[in-house]
């Protein structure tokens, strides 16, 4: 039995003061936390609510882009007509992930913070080497059954894999994560293990999501999230891209391009190669197909995972001529050849 203790924080002073303090964990959905703790990855001494705190759950959509608050839930910006138009491969991502149930619990800052599902991270009983929950004991994945870990952003002290899915759009489109300190591009607000793995982001300690925000692009408005997994739901990627396409007057050749990759590295994965090898030229499944394989441009395989290595770049080129023929019916992508 996990003892600890429980305060329903009355601001977001309140809270972020209590955050502040040693084995302290905020609850918001809760389900990435009672998770972690059930795993006996997370011990909290005292778990701080703040699920009810004004303010945090406003969603707003206008020309310019959307503010989406950390405390609102993932179904509700899934749902959202507004969001599905201005940022489909936002709202694809979020209901391509866990179940119903799941998604109408989680928040989307809570999202953000979910931490890998690595098995050897959360078997701390049967793996007690692990550098994310225990700081130089080790990679007990090195080694091991390696066919769901990273091949992209990887180090010698971790190759576990960032399963999230919002994320992967986010990073595609250029968000910026707010916190009650600072704004963040997200991009850079997550971390690759490097030498250091139990730090994944850059929150500082008693730091809290307030919310984020997404600029409106044409690309975003464009997009689409395809997720590839060994089932049809609850099960996470074994690869996925998040894609953004904006095309010139012919219809033909690619003016913007966004490009982020899932299930397939250390934290969501931006792959600004594809994009500048593509913008500028012609939507040809060759062209596309070959551009695609830069996606991976750097990959460690361990074994089980190496298949990623070809699976990454195909599922990149499919999302990309998938939208492709949306925009322009003439393409035909699947036969190789235009009308």
């Amino acid at each position: 039995m996990l003892d600890f203790s429980y305060t329903r924080a009355r601001s977001a002073e309140e809270a972020r003061a209590a955050a502040g303090e040693p084995a302290a964990r905020l609850l918001a959905g809760g389900t990435t936390l009672l998770d972690l703790a059930k795993c006996g990855v997370e011990r909290p001494d005292t778990v701080i609510d703040i699920s009810h705190l004004d303010g945090l759950s406003d969603i707003l959509v206008d020309g310019t882009g959307a503010s989406i608050g950390a405390l609102a839930k993932m179904s509700a910006v899934a749902d959202r007509a507004d969001i599905r138009h201005a940022f489909p491969a936002v709202s694809q991502s979020l209901s391509l992930a866990a179940s119903q149930q799941l998604r109408n619990m989680a928040t989307i800052g809570g999202n953000l913070l979910q931490r890998t599902r690595c098995p050897y991270f959360r078997d701390p009983a049967t793996f007690p080497d692990c550098n994310k929950r225990n700081p130089g004991s080790g990679c007990a994945a090195l080694g091991g059954v390696t066919r769901n870990q990273a091949i992209l952003g990887t180090s010698d002290h971790c190759i576990a894999t960032y399963h999230g899915d919002l994320a992967v759009a986010l990073v595609a489109f250029d968000a910026t994560v707010r916190t009650d300190r600072r704004e963040v591009p997200i991009d850079a607000f997550f971390l690759t293990p490097d030498d250091r793995p139990e730090q994944e982001t850059v929150l500082d300690k008693g730091e809290m999501i307030t919310g984020l925000t997404i600029p409106a692009t044409v690309a975003a408005r464009q997009s689409t999230y395809l997720k590839v997994r060994d089932r049809q739901s609850y099960e996470f990627a074994a690869a996925s891209a998040a894609i953004g396409l904006d095309l010139e007057a012919d219809g033909v050749t690619i003016r913007d391009l966004r490009v982020a990759l899932g299930g397939v590295a250390t934290k969501p994965w931006r792959a600004r190669t594809v994009e500048a090898a593509l913008i500028g030229k012609p939507v040809r499944p060759e062209i596309i197909a070959e551009a695609s394989r830069l996606a991976v441009e750097g990959a460690v395989s361990h074994g089980g995972n190496h298949y990623k290595i070809e699976l990454a770049p195909r599922v990149v080129a499919r999302a990309i001529l998938t939208v492709a023929a949306h925009l322009n019916p003439d393409l035909n992508p699947a036969l190789g050849e235009t009308a």
